[in-house]
């Protein structure tokens, strides 16, 4: 959060500049200041730790292990600070500083490496890591879909429709469209017929008309209701 703070136009110092114009210098959120020590929560909130049977020390002990060995095999250092991490960032790629006539300036690429790029994952951690960013991938597309048939179209239990005409109401793309559609089904919120049998939300043909038969009482369960503010 820091880098990315610093990264803004208009700013330019160390991190330390940062954090004395911003907290004072100093952040509870980090434990203090750069040279607190790095954990796996933060400061003094149990709740992170409620899943953990074990403990909250254990726990963060084994985190610990999993992480000094992930960094360890790579052949990176292990970080024990805020500042050793920060300058782990800048290892990785996830952000670069320049000193300029300025000071310093800091920046982060358009387009960040990822997590298996840069360090050795089991396939739990892999699948775990793949779900998040398709989560993050199809959530807005997802969203803008159920905006339109809650809020518009006010939760028909049956929707004649297309994918090129959804695209034109939601403003979405017609593969977009067809991605959240088929999010729906897959979740088990929705069905898509043509004539009397089941259809592929997959692959739809964007001008083929379909029946979206949806289960409310499962999507209110399973989800957030979304509301248009």
């Amino acid at each position: 959060m820091l880098i990315g703070t610093a990264c803004q136009p208009g700013f330019t110092g160390s991190l330390d500049d940062l954090l004395q114009e911003t907290f004072d210098g100093r952040w509870d959120m980090i434990g203090g200041n750069l040279d607190g020590p790095l954990t796996f929560s933060w400061p003094d909130e149990e709740g992170d730790y409620e899943a953990a049977p074990e403990g909250r020390e254990a726990c963060e002990a084994a985190r610990w292990e999993q992480f000094s060995t992930m960094l360890t095999t790579a052949g990176f250092p292990v970080p024990t600070t805020v500042r050793d991490l920060s300058e782990l960032y800048l290892t990785w790629g996830l952000a670069s500083r320049e000193e300029t006539p300025d000071g310093t300036r800091w920046s982060m690429p358009a387009v960040l490496p990822l997590p298996g790029d840069l360090l050795p994952q089991g396939p739990e951690l892999t699948q775990r890591l793949d779900e998040i960013r398709w989560t993050m991938r199809t959530g807005p597309l997802l969203d803008t879909l159920s905006d339109h048939l809650v809020n518009d179209l006010g939760e028909p239990a049956e929707t004649l429709t297309s994918l090129d005409r959804l695209a034109a109401v939601t403003g979405q793309d017609v593969d977009d469209v067809r991605l959240a559609l088929a999010e729906l089904v897959k979740a088990g919120d929705a069905r898509v017929q043509r004539g009397e049998g089941p259809a592929d939300a997959e692959r739809l043909e964007a001008h083929r008309r379909f029946r979206l038969v949806m289960d409310w009482e499962h999507f209110h369960t399973n989800r957030i209701q979304v509301s248009r503010s």
